[in-house]
C-alpha cells in the first residue's frame, strides 16, 4: 500500500509551506474583542501626537485587533520608542502606567537620569516562541510588549541582554522594573526564565484563567525592591474590578463571559500635546518598517 502518493506529498508540502508562511486557521475568542471595546469606552487611552489609531487588523486566523494603535512614546510623550509599536488599548494602558510609576522612578533612583527612549517589540501574528505548533502568542493580539533596551538622558544606552549580568547598577535597575512589572501584567518573562527570553523582558496581559487571578512571573528573583508599585497597579483597563486573590472566580467568569452581542468600538477623541514634547519623539520610520521585534512568546 502506498501511503505517500505524489498527490499526497504535494498536499503535505503545501500545508507545510502555508504553516511556514504563518497561515492560520483559528479564530479570535469573543472575549478579546469585548475587552478591547470596554477599554476603549473607558477612555484609558487617548489619541495624541504620539498615540495614533491604525486600521483594524483581521487575521490571518485569530490574529488582530478591532482598534490598533501606533505608539511613538509613553509617559505623556516623554519616553520615546526607537520604532513605533502596534498595541491594543489595554496593553498601552498597563505599559504606560508601568513606565510612569516604575521605570522612570527607577532610572532616577539608580542612575540619577531620566529614561529618554526604549527599544520595544509589539504586534506579530505568530505562535509562542515562534514555533509552528504552540499556543498563539499574545503578540498576535497586540496584548504584549518586549522590552529590549533603554537610552538615558545622558545618551547612554543599555540593552537587557548585557545589562542583566552587567554592572551592579544595571542589574539592580532591570530587576527593580521586572519585579514591579509583575504587579502590572499577568505574564512577565525575563532573562533566566528560558532560553527564548535571554535578551528582553516580555510583558503581557494573557488571561491565564477567567478572573485574571493567575500570574506568571519568571524567573523567581531574590531581590528586595526599593520602589513599591501602587495598589492600582494590577488594574486592567476595560475590566471593572481589580484582580485580587480573594475575588470570586465564578462572578468574575460570568462578567467576562461573551455576551454574543455585536461589539462597537468608539474611536477615542484626540488631545493636544505640548509642542516641546515633539522633539523627544523618534523620526518617522521607513515605509517598510513595521516597528516589530521578531521575538518570542
Amino acid at each position: 500500500m502506498k501511503f505517500f502518493t505524489p498527490a499526497r506529498l504535494v498536499s503535505v508540502a503545501l500545508l507545510l509551506a502555508l504553516a511556514g508562511c504563518g497561515m492560520r486557521f483559528d479564530t479570535r475568542a469573543p472575549w478579546r474583542d469585548e475587552l478591547e471595546a470596554k477599554c476603549l469606552s473607558s477612555g484609558a487611552v487617548q489619541t495624541s501626537a504620539y498615540i495614533e489609531t491604525a486600521s483594524r487588523i483581521d487575521g490571518p486566523g485569530a490574529c488582530g485587533m478591532q482598534q490598533p494603535f501606533k505608539v511613538a512614546a509613553f509617559a505623556n510623550g516623554t519616553v520615546g520608542l526607537t520604532s513605533r509599536a502596534t498595541m491594543s488599548c489595554s496593553a498601552i494602558s498597563s505599559v504606560d502606567r508601568w513606565v510612569k510609576e516604575i521605570v522612570e522612578p527607577a532610572a532616577q533612583l539608580y542612575y540619577g537620569q531620566r529614561v529618554e527612549a526604549m527599544t520595544v517589540g509589539s504586534y506579530s501574528c505568530r505562535n509562542q516562541d515562534s514555533k509552528w505548533f504552540a499556543t498563539i502568542s499574545e503578540h498576535s493580539f497586540g496584548n504584549a510588549v518586549d522590552i529590549m533596551g533603554f537610552r538615558f538622558a545622558n545618551g547612554r544606552k543599555m540593552n537587557v541582554l548585557e545589562g542583566w549580568r552587567g554592572s551592579a547598577t544595571d542589574q539592580a535597575f532591570l530587576r527593580e522594573i521586572t519585579v514591579n512589572a509583575c504587579d502590572y501584567f499577568t505574564t512577565v518573562l525575563a532573562p533566566g526564565s528560558d532560553s527564548y527570553h535571554a535578551n528582553h523582558l516580555h510583558l503581557d496581559l494573557m488571561r491565564h484563567d477567567s478572573g485574571y487571578q493567575r500570574r506568571v512571573c519568571q524567573p523567581k528573583l531574590n531581590f528586595a525592591r526599593r520602589i513599591k508599585a501602587p495598589s492600582t497597579a494590577n488594574q486592567i483597563a476595560g475590566l471593572n474590578y481589580r484582580p485580587t486573590t480573594t475575588d470570586n472566580a465564578a462572578s468574575v467568569a460570568e462578567m467576562n463571559a461573551p455576551s454574543g452581542l455585536p461589539v462597537t468600538v468608539p474611536t477615542p477623541a484626540a488631545r493636544p500635546i505640548d509642542p516641546k514634547v515633539l522633539a523627544l519623539l523618534p523620526a518617522e520610520p521607513e515605509a517598510d518598517d513595521d516597528g516589530d521585534f521578531k521575538g518570542v512568546y
